[in-house]
């Protein structure tokens, strides 16, 4: 099959990861694949992998040029002939629809968008793809859409890249060097730095635990008043020896291995948790706030806890440190393995060629 993935941009985050993974299963299994962005640092990986990428402007929010690039979209679907058009966000998706033709279209809802005619182009596609139950219930309850369409597909970890066995030690030693780290307890919690993650709440969980905590993501220019209050916080709790600000990281594999428990403490529901599953697979215990995505992933309830609570944060910190689960990856390769979504996903595709 000719499959055409469209997404805003190439950087940072779970869809434009996933779209990357995605793109190097289908040329492996010898189909055609095309994406399109607005560009970003992952374009050189797709390219690496066999797809083909084109750069486009279908990023911006601005109506006032969406004719012109949803008309400079057509020349390009015009040229490829997709038998698959994929959209994975909003407005990729809506200058999609507008020129796509009598070409199948299937849209991902990687997430609980607020509910207004803008979004509800993620449940106008031939199938809509749901990446957990709750993102399904969310679909069904606040959009008018036939449940026949809608698919359930679990994001999915590549066990290889997430893999116990093949760590970079090298790395590792060096971070907690750099780091101080050796002989602490530490709780990784994975995400760029914003207000949804909470980082709030866990840096005043550090004020009851003996340990330190990574917070593994990138400050967007936007956001750096945020980052500012949380680095107040860490001076009003006198906590600056718990807490470390490493930045967004490459080597994700090795930032779960070194980690003692990773932690979820978003404020509002996830559609999935795709951190959450990768951890697992690094045979990483989890503890997250219970809601979304989270409770289609957690294999055990008493590793969730009430959103906002730190009573249950600090008590869930301190159970899961005295008796860590075991097979954590062999949960995960049976039901969220990278196989899987790629298998399914062509399935949809199959029902609509």
């Amino acid at each position: 099959m000719r499959i055409l993935q469209l997404l805003p941009e190439l950087n940072e985050g779970g869809v434009e990861r996933g779209v990357v993974e995605f793109n190097r299963e289908l040329v492996k299994r010898g189909h055609e694949s095309y994406v399109i962005s607005a560009g970003g640092r992952l374009v050189e990986q797709i390219e690496a992998d066999g797809g083909v990428h084109i750069t486009a402007p279908i990023a911006s929010k601005n109506p006032l040029t969406a004719p012109m690039r949803a008309a400079r979209l057509k020349e390009i679907i015009e040229e490829i002939d997709p038998q698959i058009i994929h959209a994975r966000s909003r407005v990729p998706a809506w200058l999609a629809y507008w020129v796509k033709g009598e070409r199948p279209f299937v849209t991902t809802v990687h997430g609980f968008y607020s509910v207004s005619p803008y979004s509800a182009i993620m449940a106008k596609g031939d199938r809509v793809i749901c990446v957990s139950r709750p993102i399904r219930e969310y679909v069904l309850a606040n959009y008018r859409v036939d449940p026949e369409r809608l698919r359930l597909v679990h994001r999915g970890v590549d066990l290889e890249r997430f893999d116990p066995t093949r760590i970079d030690w090298g790395f590792v030693q060096e971070f907690k060097r750099r780091w101080d780290l050796e002989n602490r307890f530490v709780i990784a919690s994975i995400g760029r730095v914003t207000q949804l993650k909470n980082y709030e709440l866990l840096i005043e969980a550090m004020g009851h635990i003996d340990g330190v905590l990574l917070i593994v993501g990138g400050v967007h220019p936007r956001r750096q008043d945020y980052y500012r209050r949380l680095l107040d916080l860490v001076d009003r709790l006198g906590v600056r020896d718990r807490v470390r600000f490493v930045g967004s990281q490459q080597q994700m594999a090795e930032i779960y291995a070194l980690s003692d428990l990773v932690v979820s403490a978003s404020k509002r529901p996830e559609s999935f948790g795709r951190t959450l599953v990768e951890a697992m697979a690094m045979e990483t215990p989890i503890l997250a706030a219970r809601h979304g995505g989270s409770l289609d992933i957690v294999p055990d309830r008493r590793w969730l806890f009430d959103p906002g609570s730190l009573t249950e944060l600090v008590e869930g910190i301190r159970a899961i440190r005295s008796g860590p689960p075991q097979g954590l990856r062999e949960y995960v390769a049976r039901h969220f393995s990278l196989e899987q979504m790629v298998a399914k996903t062509l399935e949809v595709y199959k029902e609509l060629v």
